[in-house]
């Protein structure tokens, strides 16, 4: 099973990582930075899951590029991207927002959840918020990636 994390914060990437690996067998995880690097990976061979950030920088940090401007919905960019590059795999979206600002005021992680749904009803699977104090986050991703095993065994 072929599986793409989009995550920039490095140890909230290593936990879900390591979920990921205690849980999938025969796995090949790829793992992504930013917008750019997602639709990168994306681009060259689709997976069977992705578990995307919501929070992510335009570009990949590195010696001579600092990401570019955070983008409070980097992953939803890279959602609209998938579907107009007609990249169809499965998103989880993974958050440790409870709120996301936007025009207008907040919205919650059910909101932003059924607009997902109703906007990206072909790729959006779910949401998981994430807090590394608390196992709820574990439990919903392994649910996820379970189905998604199922799924790419069939």
């Amino acid at each position: 099973m072929k599986i793409l994390l989009v995550e920039d914060e490095e140890p909230k990437q290593r936990h879900i990582a390591r979920l990921v690996e205690d849980t999938v067998t025969h796995l090949h995880l790829d793992i992504a930075k930013s917008v750019r690097g997602a639709l990168a990976h994306l681009r060259a061979t689709p997976p069977d899951l992705v578990i995307l950030d919501m929070s992510l920088p335009t570009f990949d940090i590195g010696v001579d590029e600092g990401g570019g401007r955070p983008q409070g919905f980097g992953g939803l960019e890279v959602m609209r991207n998938m579907e107009l590059e007609e990249i169809s795999c499965p998103v989880v979206v993974i958050t440790g927002y409870e709120a996301f600002s936007k025009a207008g005021g907040q919205v919650s992680l059910d909101g932003l959840a059924e607009e997902l749904s109703a906007d990206h009803p072909g790729i959006f699977r779910g949401i998981i918020h994430y807090n590394s104090a608390y196992g709820d986050w574990r439990t919903r991703l392994q649910a996820f990636l379970i189905a998604a095993s199922e799924r790419a065994a069939k």
